[in-house]
């Protein structure tokens, strides 16, 4: 199981929890039962999201896998350049 600490944002499309736990893996397992657990979350995940792992943030690797005991953050995805 993750703890996952969701950013304000995301919040009310979670049933204004802060944090949410899932069973998965991999970023990827995350997001998919995130959005099957609260649909309000697909629009935001697909296109808004980062996930921080234990202080690194993943934007586009989602087949990285998540450790036991992991300290994960779901953040709005910055852009840069």
């Amino acid at each position: 199981m993750v703890e996952v600490t969701l950013w304000a944002g995301l919040r009310p499309l979670a049933g204004n929890q802060e944090h949410v736990t899932i069973e998965a893996n991999t970023i990827r397992e995350l997001l998919r039962r995130l959005q099957e657990r609260y649909p309000g979350l697909e629009g935001p995940i697909k296109k808004d999201v980062a996930v921080a792992i234990n202080g690194t943030i993943y934007r586009d690797d989602w087949s990285q896998s998540i450790p036991d005991g992991a300290e994960v953050f779901l953040m709005r995805r910055l852009a840069g350049g």
